[in-house]
This record gives structure tokens, sequence and C-alpha cells, in this order.
């Protein structure tokens, strides 16, 4: 016996670590903290599923919250500091009445209230009236999957949502296509122009058709669960199961999901479990005076950044909780996935302000939410046991390692992180730089610095760089003289500068991806506006919180050579099987000359980064053959000067030396400020083309 464990003693010490590990050796000091986290996260998930799984244990809101039966109404809530809780709403003239007093479910903390069938009809409002030792409140409940605004007082009540004919998706089966995934970010309430909150049934008829034909085959939905402030932008949720009423009905969010899904577009939604509203009588800040049920305690309770409450991931219920709603959004709405809003602050107990995450010390010296960690790994799991085709994403600028890898590997099961480093250089290299110090090796450098075993979502600017107090990159590059000068024939120098750069950017960061590419609605085309809600130091105005489509239909402007572009460039990206996987591999790059070249696969990239030096018979090392121009930033057609002709095949001149490694040289005109796109031809043997080349070589 004794010697049975000392050979089980040796075994687990020799027991292989995990593949996080052993594929990047500077991991090894920090072996010991990432196994913990892993064995960590294996004995919760096994404590929550106890035998079943994760999706069976994540059915919180098929118990929680307002159901019908055939016969009786039955409304449960989780509220163990609660001493009574009543119904008030419609039903009784919002009185506390015997009749619609809760139960308590013995010492689980759970309330019940079953009521005839007669008693709630579809659209009644409701709240609960909760009492607790010394103090009384009326709450919207937790699991509520419909709250609505009175236009008059503004407060939120409940509303009972049970139509007699529920809707019915007419796309049956959906599969994401990720190949590569590429996101058009959006708002719906923002996404009209006129002067007022969107809603979901104008996104579907007028905007959705603008995503299909620019290619994207991914939109991700902000603001999505309910909130008391418009002008959070969807960050401050109140009711983590409801969608925003603002935009109209479920059923008219479950249409446009299905609208989409009919035309091969993914939708996944915007998810914040990252923290909460304070608001007590909308949110959860308070539910049944304990300030602790779903939230930390003592200092750890309120973001210091954000004016929230942070929930507490240690307990169970608020697990159960927040599992329930990634299953319930998934499942209810047919969302294809998430992006979780906020990931970093989740991770650390500092939520990462103020800290420079410099070595890989930083992420294993205990200062983590081991907590926090664990929750992302169920999350993670649990959606992918519910739909394994779903994205998750995470919004994490830290750079902890293994957060896109899978929870096998040690990791925490994200499909993507998103790249926050591009964003942030593009906005450095256009404030701090003059436009003939950018450098194509630190441009090329920043675009294809990440983990190579974790897929990653790049994109120029989000809507983070929308807001005010911010800029967009095009207002950056063109500033005032957008508003006058960019009519077609009146550009000035500052216009042109705008769009020739606007348009690299993009196809720089698009064409180096590793996983996805992102947009923020409107972005594509250059829109002019800065995103500012309706609040009080604006009048309540919606000026500024739209997207002004018209600019982009009106062919007399300049928006559309953008648009067109951006279009272009998607088709471009989405037309090449496993675009996201081919390497990058770079061809060339001379700082001085601000010249920048790479390959993927068939497709060769080339950017002439200078502000006034043009370049003839510009040679590059590339594979032999004959090559076709696929994409030009200065085609006319996209606001270029239209310098090159297109049309001209592009053929490489032997040299004796390349010819041993399959190369030869590709001399081209590279126009100042300018990129193009070449793509390799299918060999053709002794073609009339080639022939006339090798003779000219020859001369």
């Amino acid at each position: 016996m004794v010697k049975k464990t000392i050979k089980d003693a040796v075994q687990k010490k020799s027991a292989p670590k995990l593949k996080i590990v052993r594929k990047d050796a500077w991991l090894e000091p920090y072996n010991d903290a990432i196994q913990g986290r892993y064995d960590y996260a294996r004995r919760k998930m096994e404590e929550l599923a106890n035998g079943k799984t994760l999706k069976d244990f994540a059915s919180g809101h098929l118990y929680f919250g307002l159901h019908r039966t055939p016969r009786q109404w039955v409304l449960r809530e989780w509220a163990p500091n609660a001493t009574e809780i009543y119904l008030v709403g419609e039903c009784n003239g919002w009185k506390e009445l015997p009749e619609y007093a809760f139960k308590r479910l013995g010492d689980s903390g759970n309330w019940e209230l079953k009521l005839p069938a007669k008693a709630l009809h579809h659209g009644d409002l409701y709240k609960l009236s909760v009492h607790w030792e010394g103090g009384q409140g009326e709450r919207i409940p937790a699991y509520c999957t419909r709250a609505v605004q009175d236009e008059k007082t503004h407060i939120f009540s409940a509303q009972v949502w049970a139509p007699e004919e529920p809707y019915a998706f007419k796309t049956k089966k959906f599969k994401v296509n990720k190949d590569p995934l590429l996101i058009y970010e959006c708002h719906v309430g923002m996404s009209q122009d006129a002067e007022k909150v969107g809603t979901y049934n104008e996104f579907r008829e007028n905007v959705l058709p603008r995503i299909v034909k620019d290619g994207y085959n991914c939109i991700q939905i902000m603001a999505i669960q309910e909130h008391p402030y418009y002008g959070s932008f969807g960050y401050h949720v109140s009711s983590f199961f409801a969608a925003s009423s603002r935009c109209g009905t479920p059923d008219e969010l479950k249409a446009l999901i299905d609208a989409a899904h009919a035309q091969g577009i993914a939708v996944i939604m915007d998810l914040v479990q990252s923290h909460a509203v304070k608001n007590e009588n909308e949110g959860l800040g308070n539910f049944a005076g304990d300030p602790s049920q779903y939230f930390c305690k003592g200092d750890r309770r309120e973001h210091p950044a954000w004016d929230s409450l942070c929930f507490d991931y240690g307990k169970n219920e608020v697990i159960h909780f927040l599992l329930s709603n990634c299953r319930y959004w998934l499942e209810e709405y047919r969302f294809d996935g998430f992006r979780f809003d906020g990931v970093t602050s989740m991770l650390y107990y500092s939520h990462g302000l103020g800290q420079a995450f410099g070595g890989y010390g930083d992420y294993y010296n205990g200062s983590q939410d081991v907590d926090a960690i664990c929750y992302l790994t169920l999350a993670n799991e649990l959606i992918h046991q519910v739909n394994p085709n779903a994205i998750t994403i995470a919004e994490e600028v830290s750079g902890m390692p293994g957060l896109a890898l899978p929870f096998k590997d040690g990791g925490m099961g994200f499909d993507y992180r998103m790249a926050m480093n591009v964003p942030d250089y593009w906005i450095k290299t256009i404030k701090e730089l003059k436009d003939e110090d950018w450098k194509p090796s630190s441009i090329f450098w920043e675009l294809t610095n990440r983990r190579a075993d974790e897929a990653t979502v790049s994109y120029a600017e989000s809507h983070d760089q929308a807001l005010v107090g911010d800029k967009t990159i095009v207002f950056r590059l063109i500033d005032a003289d957008m508003y006058w000068h960019f009519k077609k024939g009146d550009e000035n120098f500052m216009a042109h500068r705008g769009i020739a750069l606007h348009k690299m950017i993009r196809l720089a960061t698009a064409s180096t991806i590793n996983g996805g590419y992102l947009n923020f609605m409107g972005n594509e085309f250059g829109h002019p506006e800065w995103i500012d809600f309706p609040r009080e130091g604006n009048g309540w105005s919606y000026k500024y919180a739209r997207r002004q489509w018209n600019l982009v239909d009106n062919k007399e402007l300049c928006y559309h050579y953008l648009g067109d572009f951006d279009e272009a460039m998607i088709r471009l990206i989405s037309g090449v099987k496993k675009f996201q996987k081919t390497p990058v591999q770079e061809i060339w790059h001379n700082d001085g000359d601000q010249v920048l070249a790479y390959s993927r696969g068939d497709l060769l990239f080339f950017f002439n980064f200078s502000p006034n030096r043009s370049y003839t018979d510009y040679g590059f090392m590339v594979p032999q053959g004959d090559y076709s121009v696929v994409l030009n930033t200065d085609d006319k057609k996209f606001g270029g000067f239209g310098l090159n002709d297109d049309s001209v095949k592009h053929f490489t001149l032997f040299d004796p030396l390349l010819a041993r490694d399959g190369k030869g040289w590709l001399k081209l005109y590279l126009p100042a400020r300018s990129a193009m796109v070449l793509k390799k031809n299918a060999v053709a043997e002794d073609s009339k083309e080639q022939k006339t080349a090798c003779k000219r070589q020859k001369k």
C-alpha cells in the first residue's frame, strides 16, 4: 500500500504540463499558477454540473422569473435577505394584496408566487415590492425578460411578454462563417438618419441590406441588454435578461436576427457581465436589502472608474445567474455568440487600472481574480456546449496569455481576443508623427505582434474612437476640411491625404488578420461626426446619436469612395479560403523609402506610405510568375488619382541568383501614399506574354 502511494506521487509529479506551457518556454516559471487555475476551474465545473453538464446547471432562466403554464402563472425570485415579497402592478392596482404575496421555499433563499391564468395578461406592467429587515423597495425581477420605461415619469417597470403567437424562427439551421470572421459592429438605436432612437425593424429593413452588400458575415450589436441611461451606450445594464425596449419588442429583435441568418449573417451581442448599474429601483444594486447579494463586499463592490458595481464571481448563485444569462440569449434569441465586454476589468483586482503589464510576471503575481478567471472559463465551456459553432470574443487589453486557447490546453476558451493595440497604434501614429516619419517596419510589427496560437480580431477603430472626447481616424486625418472640401472636384490637400490614408490604414489592418476583422458602423465610409448621446449637456439632442447614410449615398460627395473601397477590400478578403490562417510573410520594408510589402498565399500587398515620393520600377523579390492587380487604393473609383494602369499584367524578371529559389524581380510603379494588391495568376506555360517579357529582359 505504501509502495503504491509513492508510485502515484511520482506519476503525479511527472504529469505532463498543459499545452500552453509546453509551447511557450517563457511560461515555465508560472506553471504552478497556470495549473492551479486549470484545476480550480475543473473542480468548479464538476461541482456545479453535479454529474450532469454545465448546460443543465445554467437553467436559472427556466426556473426563476415569470412563466406561464396552461393553468397558471409562476413567478420565482432569489432573495435570501427578504422578509416579504409582493407582486404589485396593473393587475391589482399596484397594491400589496395577500393573494399576491410570495412564499419562501425552505432555506434556499428562493421565493415563489402562483397565480391563476386570468390574473395576468400580455402587456401588463408589474414590479416586486420587496421587504427586508428595516426597509422596503420596489424592484424589477432579476430574471425579467421585458422592462419598459414610462415616457413621462421615466420609471421602469417589468412587463408581461406572453403573446398568443410567439415568434417562430424561419431560419431553422444556421452555421457561423468564420473564414474569416468579418464583423460589422453596430448600435441599433443610432443606426438611422433621423434624429431619434432607431428600431429593430428599421435596422432590419434599412441597415442590414447595406451590411450584406458590403460583404460582412457577422454583426455585433451593442446595447441589447436593458439599461436605464441611453447615453451609457448599453454598458450600465439593469435587466440582464431583457432586450432593450427602446428599439422595439423581443419579437422584432428575433425577426432581425432571423433575417440576418437567412442572408448568411451571424449575429453576436456585446455581452456586459463585467459590471452592473448601481441603480436600485431598476437594477440589482440592493435587491433585497443586501448590497452584496450579487456583488462583492467592501472596497471591491464599486468599480472606481466606471461608477458601477462588480459581480462576486466566487458565489455559486452569481455564477448560476450569469451562466444562465449566456444560455438564455443563445437559445431564446438565437444569438451566435458574444463579445465579452471589460474582460481586463474582470481579470485583475485592480481592474487593470494604472498597470503597464510589461512582463509575464504581471499575469501571475497574485493580483489576479481567480474567481473571475474561473467564471470566464466556465462561460466559454457553457457557450460551446449550447452551440459548438458559437463565437466568443474577449475585450482584453493586458495581453494575458491563454485567453483565446481551449480550456484543455490551459486557456480560458475564448475563440478570439480583440487586438486592442492596433487602434491605439494608429491613433498614436496619426497624432504624434509627421507623415514622412511613419515607419513601415513599425506598422508591420504592430499589426502582426500577437501570440501565434491565439486568434485575434483586428480593427483600425471601433465605437470607442468615435465617442465624444475622441476622434475617428478620418476626422484626425482631415478634421474640419471634411465639412468644406468633401465634394467631388473641391477636394483640397487635407481631403486627398485623408482619403488615401484612410484606405491604406484599413487595408493594412484587414489584410494582416489572424482571426477576424471589425469595423464600426459608418466608419467604413468616413462618417464625419462623433457620437454623443442625448444628455443634459447637449440639450438631450439626437443630432450626434445617428448615422448619416445620406452622405455615402450621395455620389456627388467623396464618402462613397471610402465605402466602395471598403466593400472591395472585404470582398477580396472573404474570397480567399482560410485567409486568416494563411501565413503573413514579409517581402520587404524600407523605412527610408517608407515602403512595405508582404504576401498571403497568392496575394501580394504593396504599400508606399511616403507622402511625396513616388517610385518607378521599385523591385521586389517574389515567386516567379505573372500577377494581376486586384485592388488599388489609388484607383479613381476609390477617390485616387489613377496613376497606374491596373489592367496591365506584371511579370517577374529573371535573375539566375533568385531563380534557384523559384523567385524573380517584380518591378512596380508605387505612387506616393498608395497601396495595391496583386494576385498571382495560374501558371500558363510558354504564354505569349511571358515570352515577350523574357525577350525584353534579354535585351
